[in-house]
């Protein structure tokens, strides 16, 4: 991954993009990572693996086993004042 620091990305932001095509480019900030620009295909294939919570609990494993119990905490709750 190449790395930029702010100002020079800010200077080359051409050379940042272009190289986004083959690799990420990161961008710091006193030595300290703070962005990261990738290509529009890395993006979309990112943002494609994202759906809801529903679907990855459907990918799980365990998704229609019968046989999982969970413990209920019989522990006392905490009183708090009112």
């Amino acid at each position: 991954m190449q790395t930029w620091q702010m100002q020079d990305a800010k200077a080359r932001m051409s050379e940042v993009v272009r190289g986004a095509q083959n690799e990420p480019q990161e961008i710091t900030v006193h030595g300290k990572s703070v962005a990261v620009v990738i290509s529009r295909a890395s993006f979309d294939r990112l943002s494609q693996m994202q759906g809801s919570l529903l679907d990855f609990m459907r990918r799980s494993p365990l998704y229609g086993a019968d046989d999982i119990e969970f413990e209920r905490d019989r522990s006392p709750t905490r009183e708090v004042p009112l």
